[in-house]
């Protein structure tokens, strides 16, 4: 078939897609409407997680699985948007890993607000000025961001949504690689490139900074320092990548937590979060968690802080598979709580991917 008569198929597809297109969005600003008379939020992760799992299931190629999502990650962004006028508040600036990850799960179409600190992105949510937000909580090679798990301590507000990362570290500057004295990055990014600062930078100044982001602004006024970024970071602010893919381990994945006011219903795959303390003695850990292993209730995270209270008194974070309302995690968590001196349930939501 003539390149010219393929070309004409292709634009008529475009012209249905398009009208289709249009149809779904006047039905979801219908939905919007509906959302708003019954006062519920406009921002659904449970239906969010049956869309994807629905046009994945019917998909049949050539598009990859990733690349579909991807456009309807657009799709129902432009959707939102005509829902309602929603706001993200995440932490640091723009061009940094956070944005990303919220750009990653609400699109291009939505509003966002950069916070200065974590403690601000939880605030932002909490007196409405922002619909959610997006705060890092973990990294697979360094662990635990400890800051937002400490803010949840006296926070009301819910984990609704989760956010994994595949996370990418460029050395991006203005000069050569050979000329680099002093390379600026956040202390956890520095953590997962130790190895590669080592063998190919052993001699230059590490100097740390709040964010990537940040530490990309001050590479693009000296030609003497570069930073260790994202790529978005390097084009924002024209910077060359020297180095791509420098972090140690090839599977880097930082996941991010979206706060709001609201637990999301059961989907059939989700997670579900806590808090508690408990009185210390002997085994009590042990017998705190065999209501778990008694339910059958999978748990795949735990993580102490100390309360900053009393000394040697900790809060105990748990991560587990199922929903609050599934009958043998409802049952666990009663079983649990009735052991302890505090109790918070963090949230039930979406298992991410």
């Amino acid at each position: 078939m003539k390149l010219k008569n393929l070309r004409k198929k292709i634009d008529n597809l475009d012209r249905n897609i398009i009208k289709l297109l249009n149809e779904r969005a006047s039905i979801a600003k219908d939905i919007g409407a509906v959302k708003t008379n019954t006062g519920s939020g406009v921002y659904m992760p449970d239906r969010e997680a049956k869309i994807y799992r629905n046009i994945l299931k019917e998909n049949k190629g050539p598009l990859s699985d990733k690349a579909l999502s991807a456009i309807y990650r657009e799709v129902m962004s432009g959707s939102l948007a005509l829902e309602k006028d929603l706001n993200i508040a995440f932490w640091g600036p723009e061009a940094s890993f956070t944005h990303m990850a919220s750009i990653k799960k609400f699109g291009s179409q939505i509003k966002y607000s950069s916070c200065d600190s974590i403690t601000d992105v939880f605030r932002e949510v909490e007196v409405s000025r922002s619909d959610y937000g997006v705060a890092p909580v973990e990294n697979s090679t360094e662990g635990a961001v400890n800051h937002t798990l400490d803010m949840f301590i006296n926070s009301d507000l819910k984990i609704c949504s989760e956010i994994m990362l595949e996370i990418s570290h460029n050395l991006i500057g203005k000069g050569a690689i050979g000329s680099v004295k002093r390379v600026y990055s956040n202390p956890n990014v520095f953590g997962q490139c130790r190895g590669w600062l080592d063998s190919h930078l052993h001699g230059a100044e590490l100097i740390e900074v709040s964010t990537t982001s940040r530490a990309s602004e001050i590479a693009s006024k000296d030609k003497g320092s570069c930073a260790i970024a994202n790529i978005l970071a390097a084009k924002k602010y024209k910077l060359k990548i020297l180095a791509r893919n420098i972090e140690d381990s090839a599977n880097n994945i930082t996941r991010f937590l979206v706060i709001g006011k609201n637990i999301p219903m059961p989907t059939g795959r989700d997670k579900t979060s806590i808090v508690f303390s408990c009185k210390d003695r002997v085994g009590v850990l042990h017998d705190m968690l065999i209501p778990f292993k008694k339910d059958k209730v999978n748990l795949t995270k735990i993580e102490s802080r100390p309360s900053k209270k009393k000394v040697w008194e900790y809060y105990f974070f748990v991560d587990m598979a199922g929903h609050c309302q599934d009958d043998n995690v409802k049952k666990a968590l009663r079983g649990l709580e009735k052991h302890c001196v505090y109790f918070k349930l963090l949230g039930s939501y979406p298992l991410a991917g």
